[in-house]
């Protein structure tokens, strides 16, 4: 393997792997459900594809590479509508997002 392919891949891993520690940690400070579901939505289409391909640039071509390319396409199309699935139940269920009345002053300013 090229040190440049092994330099990259460490750099995809090391990447992958604090996007999901942060991520985790921002999971557990998080308000309110709507921005809990954001950051788990972020993690997944984001760390999980890049911890992928870091595995993948360390792999020889073969039916497991072929493998680990349909799970990142599979999380790619998957994460994005489940995260907006849940929040849109979340809404319809009758649960609304955490607004402070800081927020409702920006937005009023603003327009």
């Amino acid at each position: 393997m090229s040190t440049v392919i092994g330099w990259i891949s460490d750099l995809l891993l090391l990447l992958g792997g604090f996007l999901c520690i942060t991520g985790g940690l921002g999971l557990l400070r998080m308000p309110d459900f709507f921005t809990r579901v954001h950051t788990t939505g972020v993690i997944d289409t984001l760390a999980a594809p890049l911890l992928l391909l870091g595995l993948l640039l360390r792999m020889d071509w073969c039916l497991e590479s072929l493998k680990v390319i349909l799970i990142m396409v599979f999380i790619l199309i998957t994460s994005p509508t489940a995260t907006h699935a849940m929040a849109k139940a979340a809404l319809n269920g009758g649960q609304r997002p955490l607004v402070t009345d800081e927020d409702v002053g920006e937005k009023s300013s603003n327009r």
